[in-house]
């Protein structure tokens, strides 16, 4: 069956967008397609219908796929723990964490269950599309590579290459992709393509037309920015700054250093009566903050020296006293308690740290790692939602007699007994238009009638046709092979 890869001239150039849109695309052309990343880097990620956990963006084309998302989709995914070291999930299963000069020793023996799995993907679909991760330019690290022309050559895939208009230089990116790449991943290299375009694209005729001398490539389009990429999930951090300037609720979540899952604001963005802030190191908690979120983290203990780190826990504790609600999720739960011990040095240095001792909760790293969809009630309000669990630890104290939510039957959580501070290891909880409702009701906010699910499928929508509009898909769908 036919596959096609887009690769980027660097990171964040547009590359999960492309690919979700594509597939999309691909879809209303009544074709089965499927997406696929031999490798990915992130800590936001999703669990599978298999069990296992992928990357987010791999989630997202699976939707616009029309498909649950599988393992196989992303067969390998990096979350990186410390800025040296990464923990290795290998279909969907963590295999354990790696130094980067130790996992770069490894990375060979991995191409083959990347194969295995886009070979499983390509015998049960019409059309695999593939992303690339970061460069191929980034030729230093093309010894053992599995993300980029290392993958394509072992898979023979036709590679496209997507530049970054918007961070200028665009003409070096392509050009200066194809100066350093040796002849034989050069060749696989059928076309570019030109993203994220603001302004007049004649403008750009001369400069289309140079890389196209140059390098020999074919072009096919020139994509002018599209406005509805922030009603998406994001997966990289790099698109934290955002800050929603809605409604008259104050949202402000910590942006951890080693934030995970942070795609649980992308609803609560939506909605017109909140405004959602991302608080960045060194920034000073706003003292008409009404919710406070502690989002997930790779690394919980050194996220809680970092948290500390930026005055945080004084702010948090102002908050407090001023009747500010508190929410902790997955890691920002952990946080929330009186200690967390870490015995066996899973997510770091062996040891133990005091919590921020705004619940009655001790949390103990050890045993497997929790992976699994749910559904759940709300506690307080009753609402019924789904989600997902994807953790490391057990949290057990008093304050877990009062649950945040109950899942099949048994208490999950904890709330502190005004009701103002709340943690849970449930991911995904403001997807639900009812539970997003009803807990923003709670707290004195106004819930809509928001439809968020409907509106991501809508933009799925208005992205592929985006891509139909600027880029000759006729003649990139004709390029898999």
């Amino acid at each position: 069956m036919p596959a096609l890869m887009i690769q980027g001239c660097g990171s964040n150039v547009g590359k999960s967008m492309l690919v979700a849109g594509l597939c999309r695309a691909a879809r209303r052309r009544r074709l089965t397609v499927a997406p696929f990343k031999p490798q990915n880097m992130s800590n936001n990620a999703a669990v599978t219908a298999d069990g296992g956990e992928i990357g987010r963006a791999q989630a997202l084309q699976a939707l616009a796929s029309g498909l649950e998302p599988v393992t196989d989709m992303n067969p390998v995914l990096l979350k990186p723990e410390t800025d040296l070291g990464a923990q290795v999930i290998v279909q969907g299963r963590r295999i354990g964490t790696m130094r980067a000069r130790d996992y770069s020793r490894r990375k060979p023996e991995l191409m083959a269950p990347v194969l295995e799995s886009f070979n499983r993907l390509k015998a049960a679909h019409d059309l695999v599309l593939v992303e690339g991760a970061g460069s191929p330019a980034e030729v230093n690290l093309r010894a053992g590579d599995i993300a980029n022309m290392g993958f394509a050559r072992a898979a023979d895939v036709p590679v496209v290459l997507a530049g970054d208009i918007d961070r200028g230089g665009v003409i070096a990116q392509v050009v200066g992709t194809q100066t350093v790449l040796d002849a034989e991943d050069a060749a696989l290299v059928v076309g570019f393509l030109i993203n994220k375009f603001r302004g007049d694209p004649q403008l750009f005729e001369a400069g289309y037309r140079l890389i196209e001398g140059r390098t020999g490539w074919r072009g096919y389009g020139v994509l002018p920015w599209f406005p509805g990429a922030s009603r998406l999930p994001a997966e990289d951090a790099l698109d934290l700054g955002r800050v929603a300037k809605g409604g008259p609720f104050r949202v402000v979540c910590l942006a951890l250093s080693r934030i995970a899952n942070f795609d649980d604001l992308d609803p609560l963005s939506a909605e017109p009566a909140v405004s959602v802030t991302m608080l960045r190191a060194g920034e000073a908690l706003p003292g008409d903050t009404d919710l406070v979120i502690l989002p997930g983290s790779k690394s919980t203990r050194g996220d809680l020296t970092f948290l500390r780190a930026q005055g945080w826990d004084i702010d948090l504790a102002a908050h407090r006293r001023r009747g500010g609600a508190v929410l902790g999720i997955c890691g920002g739960f952990q946080m929330l308690g009186t200690r967390i011990a870490d015995p066996e040095g899973i997510e770091g240095p062996a040891g133990e740290s005091p919590g921020l001792g705004l619940l009655d909760v001790e949390t103990i790293m050890g045993g497997d790692k929790t992976l699994t969809r749910i559904s759940a009630r709300h506690t307080a309000t009753g609402a019924e939602f789904d989600g997902y669990e994807i953790h490391i630890g057990r949290t057990r104290g008093p304050d877990c007699a009062r649950p945040f939510a109950e899942v099949a039957g048994q208490p999950e959580g904890a709330v502190s007994g005004d009701g103002r501070v709340m943690g849970s290891y449930l991911h995904g909880m403001f997807s639900v238009d009812g539970f997003r409702r009803d807990f923003l009701d709670r707290l004195g906010a106004q819930g809509s009638g928001l439809d968020y699910r409907a509106g991501v499928e809508k933009t799925l929508d208005q992205l592929a046709a985006h891509l139909e509009a600027h880029l000759d898909l006729d003649g990139l769908f004709a390029l898999a092979r």
